[in-house]
């Protein structure tokens, strides 16, 4: 049998791999730790032990490569322990990607895994035969000026050529992803640019629970067995009483069937009054045990579904153990000098959120290195120090999770992003200039958005940040970003705690109930129906200095528009600070944590639909996707088909009559809006004959004001597109045009106009009576 072979016994490697992973993270931590302080003896002891370890359960389960790999790094080790050896940053590298070997190796062929094996195994101990002085200075001092050092400088220096499968398995910049290879998987060689890889969960996966939270589990179990057996007795003393107001009404209706003898009448009542006493008091004490045991039950209830959330929450620290090396190896690849500060390793995380993490946190860490951070000599120059700082640190706060990822670098060049905004036609250079740093940064957001001129290994195809906040869009959160010029940047992920409980918003919109996710929602609003203006066709209302475009959510849902409420308007604001909507409803309702219940898959995707919940009641409750609703607000509003708060069905006694007034000059279009208004019609805008085609489809009115030169549309098309349309063909239309030639007119009318009224000739009351005459007076 081949060395090796053996372990393809799946238990074995699994074990071998678990083991391995904690071994590994070991090994990583403490060569770090010793590069920075090479005297830490505790760190020393750690990675010995860890070495051994390894070396032992390589033993075990036969992976004869993995022994020889573990034992000289362990001899490496040893000699520094024993004071024999300084490690330098030459020997920190060899023990890092033999760390990444071990990892590596039982996914590996048996041949191929001990050829690797010995080729690295070769290197290392001609290195430590020939003492190789440290390239560059000691660690603990300024080691990382040297560079990495690599198995071709080792190799050249000792006149040996390493073999091409020793390159292929322990490369240069092998990346920490070999630390979150599963059981059993091949890792792929890695790149200069890689990436750590998490491997994509399995729908069928095992969760690890540990003992203490399985006990606890038990336990509670174990306490709703008991009080659910309460409910036998329960039901029994129920059917007693029923039993006692029973007997209550047979004595009652005996006693409308006796003579009218005064004592048997007396004796009737007083039995009935004793019976209805009794049932009195056993009502009381049966409410009071239900009271009491409703109260258990929720206590009990609440705090199991507390610690079977908890199984789903994992350690933020699960996530982050190879980053540290990942940020110390690319940063020396850059020439820079940076570690790693993680603050939080305790906080709690859903497992589902955790494993959608890897790529913001290393993208935001790769732009930290690469934009953050400067080089020593920079650093320095500013009263730096060499050695720059990224802290990684993940708290919860306020029923949120937020990360930060802060470095100590220059900053972000504000006139420098603003260039790049001009240069890439996302806004004129007078817009560029008027914008406020807080929407200057969010530029960087954009998908193919880089500040870098020229594409490197690390950034400059616009691939980064534009992936980050897809992730956080689909975690329900939000990325932002701080930043203060030569003193760093820090960007900001805020997300749910659990992507299985959302608080949310609860409102009525058509008689049913909706949840908006708090994460969307900016504010809630009442605001009255007099504020609400309209311009250009659309609705809107003012906030904290903004215009804030306002649909109904009635129509939005494709609810019939029914009746608009009178008084104040519930609004709620959606959105971010580059585009905001307000969304109207009908009432808010409260505000609650949902327990977040995936649809029937067999439903497909329902617009704007994420999920269902229960109320504490079991009221059935839809959770709103407000990124898809967003989305269906700027496809409507882009239409046309703007959903304006207050469109509703009223008798012809009660609403005003609907006038849209079509024109592409605004003074035209706010003088006849202004004078139609004042003499109580409902008038609506357009800004061109196609705005003006699209309102039409998706309103009702009375009577079309049009222009006739305008961009898109022109109004003779207008009116002869309105004539063949079965719905519109009845609908009332004036032209106003500056053209007031005859032929002009007959142009006009035989399109199917109803009046023709030339602008050299109008005035006020002009064009108030021809509406009149048209339509009649307002109500």
């Amino acid at each position: 049998m081949n060395p090796g072979d053996d372990i393809r016994d799946a238990s074995l490697l699994d074990l071998f791999l678990l083991e391995a992973r904690t071994q590994v993270q070991v090994l990583n931590t403490g060569l770090l730790a010793l590069e920075r302080d090479a005297s830490a003896a505790d760190q020393l002891e750690a990675c010995m032990r860890a070495a051994h370890s390894m070396k032992g359960a390589a033993r075990i389960v036969g992976l004869e490569g993995g022994v020889r790999v573990a034992h000289v790094m362990e001899d490496l080790l040893v000699d520094a322990q024993a004071g024999r050896r300084r490690l330098s940053a030459a020997d920190i590298d060899l023990l890092l990607r033999g760390a990444d070997l071990l990892l590596k190796l039982p996914g590996m062929g048996a041949a191929d895994a001990i050829l690797q094996a010995d080729a690295y195994v070769t290197v290392l101990a001609a290195h430590l035969q020939a003492g190789l002085a440290p390239v560059g200075s000691a660690v603990g001092g300024s080691a990382l000026d040297s560079g990495p050092v690599t198995f071709g400088h080792l190799t050249e220096h000792l006149g040996a050529k390493p073999p091409p499968s020793l390159l292929a398995g322990v490369d240069d910049h092998t990346s920490a992803s070999a630390l979150s290879m599963g059981a059993g998987q091949t890792q792929q060689p890695a790149t200069k640019s890689s990436l750590p890889v998490r491997p994509q969960p399995d729908t069928d996966r095992d969760l690890r629970v540990n003992a203490e939270t399985l006990d606890r589990l038990l336990g509670l179990s174990s306490e709703t067995l008991v009080e659910s057996h309460r409910l036998g007795p329960f039901a029994a003393s129920l059917l007693q009483l029923k039993r006692m107001q029973e007997q209550l009404s047979r004595t009652l209706a005996g006693a409308e069937h006796a003579p009218a003898d005064a004592d048997t009448l007396r004796a009737t009542l007083a039995q009935a009054r004793q019976l209805a006493d009794a049932c009195q008091q056993t009502l009381g004490d049966r409410m009071a045990q239900a009271d009491q045991f409703g109260w258990r039950i929720g206590d009990l209830a609440q705090r199991l579904y507390d610690a079977s959330l908890a199984c789903r929450m994992r350690p933020f620290g699960d996530t982050t153990g190879g980053l540290p090396r990942m940020v110390r190896d690319l940063a020396r690849d850059l020439g820079k000098q940076a570690r790693l500060v993680v603050q939080g390793h305790a906080t709690r995380v859903d497992r589902d959120i955790l494993e959608r993490l890897d790529a913001p946190l290393n993208h935001l860490l790769r732009n930290a290195l690469d934009h953050g951070v400067e080089l020593p000599a920079q650093r320095l120059a500013q009263g730096k120090p060499a050695l720059g700082t990224i802290t990684l640190e993940a708290r919860h706060s306020a029923g949120m999770l937020l990360i930060d990822v802060t470095d100590d670098g220059a900053g972000i060049d504000l006139d420098h992003l603003r260039e790049e905004i001009v240069q890439r036609h996302l806004a004129s250079a007078e817009t560029a200039a008027a914008l406020s740093e807080s929407e200057l940064l969010s530029f960087l957001f954009l998908p193919g958005f880089t500040t870098r001129d020229a594409v490197t290994e690390v950034s400059g195809r616009g691939v980064g940040l534009d992936v980050v906040q897809d992730m956080m869009r689909q975690l329900r959160g939000t990325a932002r970003v701080h930043q203060r010029t030569g003193e760093g940047a820090r960007f900001t992920l805020e997300m749910p705690l659990s992507l299985s409980v959302a608080r949310c918003l609860i409102v009525d919109i058509g008689d049913e109930r909706y949840a908006f996710p708090l994460a969307y929602v900016q504010r809630a609003l009442t605001i009255p129906r007099d504020t609400i203006a309209q311009l250009e066709g659309r609705q809107h209302f003012t906030h904290e200095g903004r215009q804030i475009g306002l649909v109904a959510g009635r129509l939005l849902l494709q609810y019939p528009p029914g009746t608009p409420p009178t008084g104040d308007v519930p609004v709620i604001l959606l959105g971010d600070a580059t585009q905001t909507f307000g969304v109207a409803v009908d009432r808010y309702v409260a505000e609650r944590t949902l327990v977040v219940q995936p649809l029937d898959p067999r439903l497909g995707k329902l617009q704007d639909i994420l999920a269902g919940a229960l109320m504490d009641d079991g009221t059935p409750v839809l959770i709103v996707d407000v990124e898809d609703l967003l989305r269906s607000i700027e496809k409507r509003v882009a239409s046309g088909d703007l959903l304006r708060v207050g469109d509703g069905t009223q008798t012809e006694a009660q609403r005003s009559k609907r006038v849209l007034v079509v024109d592409d000059s605004l003074t035209v279009r706010e003088l006849e809006r202004k004078l139609l208004q004042n003499r109580g019609y409902e008038v609506a805008v357009a800004v061109d004959g196609m705005d003006g085609w699209n309102m039409l489809r998706a309103g009702t009115y009375d009577l079309v004001v049009t222009d006739v030169d305008m961009p898109r549309m022109d109004g003779i098309e207008l009116v002869t597109r309105i004539r063949h349309d079965a719905r519109l063909q009845s609908m009332h239309v004036m032209v106003v045009s500056y053209k007031d030639r005859p032929e002009d007119r007959q142009r006009g009318l035989d399109a199917g106009a109803d009046y023709y009224l030339g602008k050299s000739s109008f005035h006020d009351d002009a064009l108030l009576q021809a509406v009149e005459d048209l339509i009649g007076r307002a109500r």
